[in-house]
């Protein structure tokens, strides 16, 4: 009985979508795969989890008010004075909100692809590849978000909120969170094996070491500033760091328009290649 519900249901949904445009790839189902990632959260390692979190909370705690004690004060992109702490705090968001979305976009993914084979049975369903994309994402931003409310939570008692605009720097985190997510899995949908998958962290941590995080990116020769400057983390720094430290002006497009392109990017790549692997 049951089965046939479900197979009755398979079938209206593909009778609906079938003149659609778009139809192929797309079933506007994509919720099911984010209540499939929270029912997989409730029985996972929460460990696993808050490891993504605490990490740049522990980063400001020792920097930020230790080695931040040696440095004394620095000055913000507008050469405002401000603690170090409070300099250091919008890269660490940024930092936190690529954590979050990264650890689920990619190994989760790569996972869910050649070990569970969860992509190969969502597929065989009405849902499409696009649907897929996007729930996974979609799970990965809402991983991101609560990471960065969660250091912003932290910020806030600690005095390193001085601007009334860091109150956009959360919509900003959900902006990085989603690009990096869209690239994360964009890049996992074509790695084959965990000594691939290492690459990720062998990028991850020059990226978070020299994006501006710790010091400006000014005391960098300038060919080496070009380069930073086009880093992802570099760009999500710029933006956030502007936002919680009230330096806003119309530079901040610049960062805004860059993860819309890692997004649309991102989504059309993983579409494309799920589609050419599950889908012959």
């Amino acid at each position: 009985m049951i089965t046939n519900l479900v197979m009755d249901s398979a079938v209206l949904i593909a009778e609906r979508r079938s003149n659609k445009p778009g139809s192929s790839i797309y079933s506007g189902r994509s919720r099911v795969v984010v209540q499939r990632g929270y029912f997989a959260m409730k029985s996972s390692n929460w460990f696993v989890i808050l490891s993504g979190f605490v990490e740049p909370v522990f980063y400001l705690l020792s920097f930020g008010f230790g080695v931040g004690q040696l440095i004394g004060g620095v000055t913000d992109g507008a050469g405002n004075p401000v603690s170090y702490a409070a300099y250091i705090a919008p890269a660490l968001l940024a930092t936190s909100a690529m954590n979050g979305a990264i650890y689920d976009s990619t190994w989760n993914v790569f996972f869910r692809m050649h070990f569970g084979k969860q992509y190969q049975a969502t597929l065989a369903t009405s849902m499409g590849p696009l649907d897929l994309a996007v729930g996974e994402m979609a799970w990965a931003l809402l991983r991101g978000l609560v990471y960065a409310i969660g250091f912003m939570c932290i910020s806030i008692p600690l005095g390193l909120v001085i601007s009334p605009y860091a109150i956009f720097a959360i919509p900003a985190a959900l902006l990085v969170a989603f690009g990096f997510a869209a690239v994360g899995m964009a890049v996992t949908s074509y790695l084959e094996s965990f000594a691939q998958m290492n690459w990720i962290s062998f990028v991850l941590l020059p990226m978070f070491l020299f994006s501006g995080t710790f010091y400006p990116v000014s005391v960098f020769p300038q060919w080496l500033q070009n380069i930073v400057n086009c880093l992802p983390l570099s760009q999500a720094v710029n933006l956030i760091r502007d936002l919680m430290l009230g330096n806003v002006s119309f530079h901040i497009i610049g960062p805004v328009i860059y993860f819309l392109v890692m997004i649309c990017a991102g989504l059309i790549i993983t579409t494309k290649r799920l589609t050419a692997l599950f889908m012959r």
